[in-house]
């Protein structure tokens, strides 16, 4: 009997972890900054201890929540991607390539960078067809259980996580902006009064914009164009 309990001690020791990845992004929409692609790693064994730290979407933390969380959640963590798009590469990428395409290949470029292959990743679809956003994933990693949903970060922890962690990143990055200006840029995105106002000064001063911008935006265009009467994107 001994012998026999020593032995199941060892198979639970030697089975195999599975390994689950949560897939989102933060800055998909603003017309200011990159976007920022977080594939979040964590153990199946460590996976209730993301609802037990208190991960949840992003949008619905405050910005000090989501700066705690990170670090309770870096620490919790398997491994972690992340990409960053900038603005430019975005502008670029578009002229071949819809958004949600940048989105998708980005993100499972991330996925594959981990030293394991996931066992079961979950995204934040961004296509109008949660499935049809989900099936490059599938031929990438045949042998995973796939799951693309809207609002994967409201209904799944470790998307919860990789929302915070691409959401805390992205702050940072627009933060390092205004740092470096030593203007308030706003928050980037084109329904931000403080965001349009940097952009129509700064194009004003300089006949075009720095490179942070994404000119490939409509916000932008109109503001060339001098169409934006007001602080909202035509």
């Amino acid at each position: 009997m001994l012998y026999l309990a020593i032995n199941l001690d060892v198979i639970k020791m030697t089975a195999k972890s599975k390994y689950i990845v949560g897939i989102d992004e933060a800055g998909r929409g603003p017309v200011i900054g990159p976007m920022v692609i977080c594939a979040y790693m964590i153990k199946e064994i460590d996976r209730s201890k993301l609802r037990e730290i208190g991960a949840r979407d992003s949008k619905t933390l405050t910005k000090k929540s989501r700066e705690r969380l990170y670090s309770s959640l870096s620490e919790v963590a398997f491994e972690i991607k992340t990409k960053h798009v900038s603005a430019a590469e975005i502008d670029e990428l578009r002229k071949s390539h819809t958004l949600n395409v940048i989105e998708q290949k980005i993100m499972i470029k991330a996925a594959k960078e981990f030293s394991v292959i996931p066992d079961e990743i979950y995204i934040d679809a961004a296509d109008v067809k949660e499935k049809r956003f989900g099936e490059a994933f599938q031929i990438e990693f045949p042998e995973a259980k796939i799951i693309s949903r809207h609002k994967a970060d409201q209904r799944y922890a470790v998307v919860s996580a990789a929302s915070i962690i691409a959401k805390v990143q992205r702050d940072r990055a627009i933060e390092k902006i205004s740092s470096k200006l030593n203007v308030d840029i706003g928050s980037g995105y084109p329904n931000d009064p403080l965001t349009i106002s940097f952009l129509k000064q700064t194009y004003k001063q300089n006949k075009k914009f720095p490179p942070f911008v994404r000119e490939s935006w409509a916000t932008a265009k109109n503001i060339k164009a001098k169409k934006i009467t007001d602080f909202f994107d035509a």
